[in-house]
């Protein structure tokens, strides 16, 4: 029974300690800006809102767009933000075996309308954004990159999020560092982010409401981020949703039409920014992990395991593998899924799966992303997953 209660995070989020919940004057931005060594980042309530006050400001600089393109591949909060917004969503297939967007299909989605090209930072590994980069000059186009869940990682020593127009990074529950909900944006154009500062200080509001309710969810949050405390917290919504066959639920990509917009309060912010003090050292370790544990998963025969690209450092919230096929990923999910050990997947499907986004994204099928999505599994990089709890997934794997 007690080993039933214990649960390994599907992501290595940084735990927070007791000292973290006393009060603390507020450097989370600037804290991270000197780390990461970039400009001045924004602080939000979470990346979506980033997001969002992000697409804004670029719309009221380019009126006459009004079209956003993401890769198929992505997180559904994504499509719900465009769709706010009242801009157009356009789906971009991903390359064969890969989340990056397919650059043929592309360079066929962008036009003048074209507002923005979304490349996404997956499972903290930096996306090639050669192809968004080039044809966003090519047809007036900003690029935003979504590093959601790669706050850390680098491209030839420099953070991701800085090479497009703009890029955003989530601090939510699980993504490295957290406050529960949060999320920052960053830009290397000073005139561009006066513009994003202005934007929110006249569209964001103070809602005590929503700031009570987040600091509450931080506070369980860290009681409860434990292997133990996840059983209860995790483990047991977990397995409600499989019983009664919602994968998407399973995953958590079940989101409301409605994104919550509003000011981080001083406590969360003294909170961040004190566990920022140790997000290096975490970083260092969970980058370490990795790449001890990637060449035992390599040994897997047609087992594709996503790395670093030359010149990249990841963030290594979670290793990303591509199983043979969906019959094997099925299988290896019915057998891992409850097992608690952090084996999951990223998201249920490609956007056009999704039944409650029918209304808001395109139904063109996108077969890569289809493909990929069907096929990939995750597996946590936190430090509680030990060597022998690894090779209980290994062994499983090996099987199929």
């Amino acid at each position: 029974m007690l080993r039933r209660l214990r649960e390994i995070p599907p992501t290595a989020g940084l735990p927070l300690e007791a000292a973290d919940l006393l009060p603390h004057p507020d450097q989370l931005a600037a804290g991270l800006a000197a780390q990461l060594g970039t400009p001045q980042l924004q602080l939000e309530c979470s990346g979506t809102a980033a997001l969002l006050l992000a697409l804004m400001t670029l719309r009221a600089r380019a009126p006459g767009r009004d079209v956003v393109v993401a890769p198929a591949y992505t997180c559904p909060l994504v499509a719900i933000a465009v769709h706010c917004l009242g801009l157009r969503l356009r789906l971009c297939d991903t390359r064969p075996g890969h989340w990056d967007m397919d650059a043929h299909h592309l360079a066929q989605l962008c036009d003048q309308r074209t507002l923005a090209i979304l490349p996404t930072h997956l499972a903290g590994l930096v996306a090639d954004l050669g192809a968004p980069l080039a044809l966003a000059r090519d047809c007036g186009a900003f690029v935003v990159e979504d590093a959601a869940q790669a706050l850390g990682a680098r491209e030839d020593g420099r953070s991701v999020g800085l090479s497009g127009d703009a890029g955003f990074f989530s601090l939510a529950a699980g993504k490295g560092l957290s406050i529960y909900e949060g999320g920052l944006l960053v830009t290397r154009d000073a005139a561009l982010r006066e513009a994003f500062l202005a934007t929110s200080a006249s569209e964001v509001p103070t809602h005590p409401g929503w700031e009570w309710r987040r600091s509450l969810e931080l506070l369980a949050l860290a009681a409860l981020y434990r292997p133990r405390g996840l059983g209860l917290a995790y483990g047991m919504a977990l397995r409600r949703a499989l019983r009664r066959g919602d994968p998407v639920a399973a995953v958590g990509d079940d989101f409301p039409a409605r994104i919550p917009v509003h000011r981080v309060g001083r406590w969360r912010r003294g909170v961040g920014s004190r566990a920022a003090l140790r997000l290096p050292a975490f970083l260092a370790a969970n980058r370490q992990r990795a790449l001890a544990r990637l060449p035992r998963l390599r040994e897997l025969p047609g087992v594709t395991v996503f790395g670093e690209r030359p010149g990249t450092t990841a963030s290594w919230p979670f290793l990303l593998l591509l199983m043979p096929d969906a019959r094997r990923a099925d299988a290896a999910l019915a057998r891992l899924w409850t097992a608690g050990l952090g084996v999951s997947r990223l998201f249920a499907h490609a956007l056009p799966g999704y039944a409650y986004l029918a209304d808001r994204v395109p139904r063109t099928p996108m077969p890569q992303a289809a493909d990929f999505a069907a096929r990939a599994l995750t597996i946590s990089n936190s430090a509680w997953l030990d060597d022998a709890a690894f090779e209980r997934i290994i062994a499983v794997l090996a099987r199929l």
